[in-house]
């Protein structure tokens, strides 16, 4: 039975500043995934999936709501361990996760031992199963991309961080733009082979330019003028511990190889500031800092900066710090 293709990334409307943190995350996996937090009906769960078709290996499993601890990370069978002298392990949802995308939809609603588990997998890259003195490892090295509500809970500070980069979804948008979302929407439902064909060349341009900028990915330099500038921001933030700073010129690198560049420039810097600092950021703390090089905008530039962004969407204004620049992809446009 052939599986029902997901929808496409490219075919998205609006959320641009999600899409480009998905493509980041594509282009250097180390970054360490997305937390995509917004109301319900905002699409959130088919922008995770859409992930999947950029990375190499094009794996994306999914943690259900209720999953039980030996769901997430397999049984052991200590009856072949006996009888044959030998582990039988049944792989679980991270063994699948295993070079690709895990997803866990609603992931506030997570239950805590489960969270326990997912923290200490995520941070070695390998989960051990144990039963009764046998043991058995593997590799767990993936992509986590989770999403919630946050009208239904938070999430424990431990998970949040855990998170390279933070996007929030606006939910108010324009009638013109509902209007074309619900249309793809029913064009896909109606003939989902049909619709993936008609977007397939942009796809494969998304595709092809995000593995463009993994392979140059390692020629562009973690350079100390770039890190200088992150660590004076991520302490003017008071952001706790140091994966803000690591994840941000990750990210920021991502950024340049996404434009084909070859070095981090100050534009990579700030387009990718507040999805690194969102939810890291102390409540109270100072604004961040401004690039010293970069022209203040007046209030009226602010305004038609967040008009420009058409079709891809309205980020609330709060989105990105004052006198910060993001450049907008070129994506792909409707066949």
């Amino acid at each position: 039975m052939t599986e029902t293709p997901h929808f496409p990334l490219c075919a998205v409307v609006g959320a641009d500043d999600l899409k480009l943190a998905l493509c980041l995350t594509a282009i250097d996996p180390k970054i360490g995934g997305v937390l995509i937090e917004g109301p319900r009906g905002m699409a959130k769960s088919t922008l995770a999936r859409g992930l999947a078709d950029l990375l190499a290996s094009g794996q994306l499993v999914t943690l259900p709501l209720g999953a039980t601890e030996e769901r997430l990370v397999g049984t052991l069978d200590l009856d072949a361990a006996l009888s044959e002298g030998r582990a039988q392990f049944s792989p679980g949802v991270l063994a699948r996760a295993d070079g690709g995308v895990l997803y866990v939809d609603e992931v506030n609603l997570l239950p805590d031992h489960l969270v326990d588990l997912l923290l200490d997998v995520a941070a070695s890259g390998t989960n051990l199963v144990e039963r009764d003195g046998i043991s058995h490892r593997h590799s767990a090295k993936f992509v986590l991309i989770g999403t919630m509500n946050p009208e239904e809970g938070e999430l424990r500070p431990q998970l949040l961080d855990r998170f390279g980069l933070n996007v929030a979804l606006a939910g108010h948008t324009a009638p013109t733009e509902r209007g074309q979302i619900i249309r793809r929407r029913l064009d896909f439902d109606s003939d989902p082979e049909g619709f993936c064909a008609r977007w397939e060349n942009q796809q494969a341009t998304l595709r092809e330019r995000c593995h463009k900028a993994r392979c140059a990915l390692a020629s562009i330099p973690l350079d100390d003028a770039a890190l200088a500038q992150i660590t004076e921001r991520c302490f003017a933030a008071g952001v706790d511990g140091l994966r803000a700073d690591l994840v941000w010129l990750r990210a920021a690198r991502a950024h340049a190889a996404w434009r084909a560049a070859d070095a981090i420039a100050d534009e990579d810097i700030d387009a990718v500031a507040e999805f690194a600092l969102r939810h890291r950021r102390r409540e109270h703390s100072s604004p961040t800092p401004q690039n010293s090089h970069a022209p203040q905008p007046s209030a009226a530039q602010h305004t038609n900066a967040n008009d420009g962004q058409g079709q891809w969407g309205e980020m609330p204004a709060q989105a990105l710090p004052v006198g910060a620049r993001r450049e907008v992809p070129s994506w792909p446009k409707k066949p």
